[in-house]
This record gives C-alpha cells, sequence and structure tokens, in this order.
C-alpha cells in the first residue's frame, strides 16, 4: 500500500496526538517537500512541528511533475498541488487529504482520497480506538477542525456511536 498525505490530516491528527494511527493504518506516508515545508513551519504549532519531526515512518519525497503541480496552482495551494502530482507519479493506493478543492481536484484525476475521517472510521473498524467521537470532539475543539454537524453525525451513525 502507498499512501502520500497533504498537510492537514497529519497536522490535524498530531494537534490531537492520534498522528500514530496513520503509521498503524498505513506503515509509511509519502509527502512531498511543499508539505514538509508546511508542517515545519512556524506557523504549524509546536506540537505538529515535535510529531513530524519525530515520525521516522513519514518520507519525504520529491515531485518530478512540475507541470501538474503548475497546473494545480491554478486552483489550489502548494502543499495540495505537490501532493496530488505525487500521488499520480508513484500511482499512490490513497492521497490522505481532506479540503473540498482538492478532494475533488484529486478524484477528478482519478485518485482514491481518504480524509481525517475516513481514516478515524478505519482505525475503529480495525480496533485501533475504541471510539471516535472524542477524537472528533477534540479535533473540532484543539485543531479547529470543521465539519458539518450533518456529516458529524453521519460519521457516528456509520461507526455505530
Amino acid at each position: 500500500m502507498t499512501i502520500v498525505s497533504n498537510t492537514s490530516p497529519i497536522s490535524n491528527l498530531a494537534r490531537v496526538g492520534q498522528l500514530n494511527l496513520l503509521q498503524q493504518l498505513y506503515g509509511t506516508v509519502l509527502i512531498p517537500m511543499a508539505v514538509h515545508q508546511e508542517l515545519l513551519d512556524h506557523r504549524a504549532g509546536k506540537a505538529v512541528i515535535t510529531a513530524v519531526q519525530l515520525a521516522t515512518w513519514i518520507t519525504v519525497k520529491s515531485v518530478q511533475n512540475q507541470a501538474v503541480v503548475s497546473e494545480l496552482r491554478n486552483r489550489l495551494n502548494v502543499g495540495e498541488a505537490e501532493a496530488i502530482a505525487l500521488a499520480m507519479e508513484i500511482k499512490a493506493t490513497h492521497l490522505l487529504i481532506d479540503e473540498r478543492l482538492g478532494r475533488q481536484a484529486a478524484t477528478d484525476l482519478g485518485l482514491r482520497i481518504i480524509g481525517v475521517l475516513g481514516i478515524l472510521l478505519t482505525a475503529k473498524r480495525q480496533g485501533m480506538v475504541p471510539a471516535i467521537k472524542p477524537i472528533m470532539d477534540d479535533l473540532i475543539n484543539q485543531a479547529g477542525f470543521r465539519v458539518s454537524s450533518k456529516l458529524y453525525s453521519e460519521v457516528l451513525k456509520t461507526a455505530h456511536e
């Protein structure tokens, strides 16, 4: 399984102390250089920077096809553009991404995507977490993660919580 991640799934999970779920689920996670830079930027916060520096299972890989990145930059930020381009280049199994425009662009390009809520559902199904409601609440309250009340309810229903 080859997984590429954008910034937000890593930063949000790190902010709530759940970054280890990515390693447990996927082993190695690849990120492009732009995502690495965003994760280590002072604006990411100390918790994110420290977690990423300690996560030896996160591997930085350069994007080769800069033409794809340039095209995607017309509507996405550089981290999203590079994550999508890298996922295409290496034929990733999944791209971890939460932002609506990035998810749409990735889907339009034939990539399989999963976001933080999907990661939590998978982790619960595999017995890695007993409940996802407390983690979702932490994501909302501590990480500023935005989720509609409808989606929040749907995720809890899917998780049988």
